[in-house]
């Protein structure tokens, strides 16, 4: 098949996802054609069978903000002319399901049929979706989709309540490439960053106020406290400064480390000890199953599709969001109580490889066949 993805390139789960799954699909002999404004960060060009086409935006000194959406239809139809793509998977609704829509449209007039699959990712539907100004043009996007999919059933579920979305919803999750991730620590890294045998604990996320980073941070003080422990932070956003503000007010830097975008984080995971995401809405919670890999406990709020992932004292522990004693009680049970942290380290890798893209994989190439089989 030749597969056009549309996806965001920057560091977020929908990414994430959008581009592996393109490179899953590649290694097993589709094309595939990313189509965005600048390249995924975790794309590597240097493979079969992969394409990147880059969305150029006018500057034109009339628009205060370049209509990206337009452009972004315009080389989805520029693709699908000149790379003859079979099928096109939107990730992330917001403008990707509608500027689909509009290049379905013009290649239609063309004499071409170009389906398209909208897979759901999250805060497209739990937040930005919400705004009124996007609601009736993500609904009919949603509906002129020839396929939709959401990464759990609990933004299954908030879709079908926020939305009257008339199609049926796939709840197909997100993955993990089990063979990326080391079960073996990294001594020398894990001297580096813990130099006294501290226990480490980690956070990875794009650091904006949804992911309540500095509920984290409150939360470490109170474990640092009693567990000599060290924080490692990965990831970068709006919120960074104000957490850095509050690492100080709080004079705990000593004792965090801030690393800033990795591409790869399998290296770090393999020197943390918990894994901690204590977020306002989580639709699936990508970083949390990649620690899980990884076989890190994880230590979340119960926001959204987290409990689908992270299962009650058996992978780690849920606290109700906002909840920063929960958190801090729960991460002390683990830390404290080796016995229990290796219990937890062994079922993660267990529950982790229940979503390796081995399984996964499959079901979105069987709805891409019966997407393109219902057309013919």
């Amino acid at each position: 098949m030749n597969i056009g993805i549309v996806c965001y390139p920057t560091y977020g789960g929908s990414g994430v996802v959008a581009t592996e799954l393109g490179k899953a699909l590649a290694r097993n002999g589709d094309h595939v054609h990313f189509i965005t404004y600048r390249q995924p960060f975790r794309l590597e060009m240097v493979a079969e069978n992969l394409f990147y086409h880059e969305v150029s935006t006018s500057n034109y000194a009339l628009f205060d903000y370049p209509p990206y959406e337009i452009s972004l239809t315009n080389s989805i139809v520029d693709v699908a002319l000149y790379e003859h793509l079979d099928i096109l998977h939107v990730h992330y609704a917001i403008p990707h399901a509608s500027a689909a829509f509009m290049a379905q449209q013009i290649l239609r007039s063309k004499g071409i049929d170009l389906p398209f699959i909208t897979t759901l990712h999250g805060t497209d539907i739990t937040l930005i979706g919400k705004d009124p100004s996007y609601n009736e043009v993500i609904t009919f996007a949603l509906n002129q989709s020839d396929a939709i999919t959401s990464v759990s059933e609990s933004l299954q579920e908030d879709t079908m309540r926020h939305f009257a979305v008339k199609k049926e919803i796939n709840v197909i999750p997100n993955f993990v490439c089990m063979d990326n991730h080391k079960h073996e620590e990294d001594h020398a890294l894990k001297k580096l960053y813990a130099p006294n045998g501290e226990k480490i604990l980690m956070h990875i996320s794009n650091f904006r106020k949804v992911k309540k980073v500095e509920d984290l941070i409150y939360a470490f003080e109170k474990i640092a406290k009693k567990v000599p422990s060290k924080l490692v932070l990965i990831g970068d956003g709006p919120e960074r400064h104000a957490i850095e503000e509050l690492c100080r007010k709080l004079d705990v830097c000593n004792n965090i480390s801030f690393l800033g975008k990795l591409k790869e984080t399998y290296r770090a995971l393999s020197i943390a000890d918990l894994f901690m995401l204590p977020s306002r809405t989580e639709s699936f919670g990508l970083a949390a199953l990649e620690a899980m890999a990884s076989g890190v406990p994880v230590i979340s709020s119960n926001a959204g599709g987290l409990p689908e992932l992270n299962i009650e004292g058996y992978t780690g522990y849920l606290s109700d969001v906002g909840d920063v004693e929960s958190l801090a009680e729960n991460a002390l049970k683990v830390l404290e109580d080796p016995k229990l942290h290796a219990t937890l380290k062994t079922n993660a890798v267990k529950h982790a490889a229940t979503f390796d893209i081995v399984h996964v994989l499959p079901r979105y190439v069987a709805l891409y066949n019966s997407v393109l089989n219902a057309r013919k």
